[in-house]
């Protein structure tokens, strides 16, 4: 595995597992619970698992930026180079605190752009999904006793990620949102000939692409980088690209003059699956 990529996941991983840990402690519980300005959810999980992620970021790569989500609600945005963390500590709020488990726990480098290293945890199911090299990304059953568990550990146990590389005859595994459908998403799905619709939360959806279980996410609505990042970059280990709805420009990170928004983007199993589906040119 790449050397850089191990150094940092293994740095991380202890603070990872702390924070999943925090969000399950307030997991089925309705205390600290607010509405940001945006009208979104926050909850205190939120708050204090991105707390303990920036502590370990900055210990284990300090010269890096971090743009954390609850951070920049409150309008603290660093200044960043090419590049730079983007830290979404609770993805899925709303699965939360309505007692879902498809919610996750994400950290994304980003390099020119273009998200290199991803970690999703997602602790109420005990999964996590990880990248080692810009080719090989992983998923790994993550014990109840976390207790001293290594990367060594994590590795032993994986499986490898790897896209579905073309869809089934009988049409496109598709999968959603479950919280945040739209009028767009249901008339681009129109020109695709569906064969099954699958609806999770979170940064989740990234993973089902990446581990082969659906051939397409579309997402035609707001979202921001931190969303995204660690799903993009793992996505990407496993053989998938992310563009936008061309299906040729890709998902371009770093967007401090939108605070971070990203357009409308589509995440493919492969890139060549995109004409194939679509009759469409792909660069």
């Amino acid at each position: 595995m790449s050397e850089d990529y191990k150094s940092l996941a293994e740095g991380l991983l202890p603070s990872v597992l702390a924070a999943g840990a925090r969000v399950m402690h307030y997991f089925g519980s309705p205390r600290g619970v607010e509405t940001k300005s945006d009208g979104s959810p926050v909850s205190v999980a939120d708050r204090e698992a991105e707390r303990i992620l920036i502590d370990a970021l900055r210990r284990v790569a300090p010269n890096i930026p971090v743009v954390a989500e609850e951070a920049a609600s409150s309008g603290h945005f660093p200044e960043t180079g090419d590049r730079f963390f983007l830290v979404d500590p609770l993805d899925g709020t709303k699965e939360f605190i309505g007692g879902r488990n498809e919610f996750t726990v994400n950290v994304g480098l980003v390099s020119d752009g273009v998200p290199e290293f991803g970690i999703i945890y997602a602790p109420a199911l005990g999964q996590m999904y990880l990248t080692l090299s810009e080719q090989w990304a992983i998923f790994v059953q993550v014990p109840q006793d976390q207790k001293g568990l290594s990367l060594s550990d994590l590795v032993s146990g994986a499986l490898p990620l790897k896209t579905r590389s073309m869809p089934s005859a009988g049409g496109v595994s598709v999968v959603a949102s479950r919280s945040h459908g739209s009028d767009a998403l249901e008339a681009w799905l129109q020109s695709v000939n569906v064969a099954q619709r699958l609806s999770i939360g979170s940064s989740l959806k990234f993973c089902l692409i990446a581990q082969g279980d659906a051939d397409i996410y579309p997402r035609f609505g707001p979202t921001m980088e931190w969303d995204t990042a660690a799903g993009h970059a793992i996505v990407s280990a496993a053989g998938g690209v992310v563009t936008l709805e061309d299906c040729s420009t890709p998902l371009h990170y770093g967007k401090r003059e939108k605070d971070y928004l990203n357009p409308s983007f589509i995440v493919w199993g492969r890139r060549e699956n995109c004409k194939h589906w679509r009759g469409l040119s792909v660069s």
